[in-house]
């Protein structure tokens, strides 16, 4: 278990890495796809830079009530922000056209992923509290977090958006979400509970992220065609009577 102490502190120190980078590009795809979709983008990232921050509160509020084994429960939190942030852009652009309320949708989505998210830092300072002392827990867990998100906020401008896009961005953050937890339910797996079920459900998450990647590129194009369909509508709607009544 010595041999093991140092390895584990490390892992779950760069999860805290890990959990930063991947929760603010979750964000900022939300702030991108939002104005992209409904326009007014300072109205959009404000809105959703306070949500967020409010709900990893909300999260974080909640993380104290999280009994049982914190190992088990935080790979179970790993593989939720995994799919929850992974699907997100899919989801909604897919909905974008067929709910009236897509706004509600929307913000829900970024509620539920930073709540997640907020539990995460809790759960893992928990489950370090006796393995570090606690000044350099905090000092510790605080950097790592501060540097993933400076890393997440040069990346996804610069590197991911012009190279992946805005579907595929938060996938390939989901399948390193997972591969997180993969990864702790077989390092860990002498200090899990349920480490065969936490197997199954991380494996099968990641499969189903990856066939989602491999096929985002259709479902982008599918949706974007409606979306324009519905934009080529909207301007008949409201252009064409303007214009029989000129001719009139």
């Amino acid at each position: 278990m010595d041999k093991k102490r140092i390895p584990l502190e490390l892992l779950l120190l760069f999860s805290v890495f890990v959990i930063a980078t991947c929760g603010l590009i979750y964000e900022l795809v939300a702030g991108a796809l939002a104005s992209y979709l409904l326009g007014d983008s300072v109205k959009q990232f404000s809105f959703i830079i306070g949500v967020y921050l409010f709900s990893m509160g909300v999260g974080s509020y909640f993380a104290k009530y999280i009994k049982g084994n914190l190992i088990d429960k935080f790979v179970e939190i790993e593989i939720l922000v995994g799919i929850v942030g992974g699907i997100s852009s899919v989801v909604l652009f897919i909905l974008f056209n067929t709910l009236a309320h897509f706004e509600a949708v929307l913000y829900l989505f970024v509620f539920f992923t930073g709540c997640l998210v907020g539990v995460e830092i809790p759960l893992l300072m928990n489950i370090l509290k006796d393995r570090i002392q606690f000044k350099d827990l905090v000092s510790n867990v605080f950097a790592f977090d501060y540097i993933g998100a400076l890393l997440a906020s040069i990346l996804f401008p610069l590197v991911l958006i012009p190279n992946l896009g805005i579907v595929k961005t938060p996938l390939f953050f989901g399948l390193i979400n997972i591969s997180i937890a993969i990864f702790l339910c077989f390092y860990l797996k002498k200090e899990l509970s349920k480490p065969v079920s936490l197997k199954i459900k991380a494996i099968t998450a990641f499969i189903f992220l990856i066939v989602l990647f491999i096929f985002s590129d259709r479902i982008l194009s599918y949706s974007e065609e409606k979306i324009i369909r519905r934009k080529c509508c909207l301007y008949k709607k409201f252009t064409l009577p303007k214009n029989r009544s000129n001719e009139e």
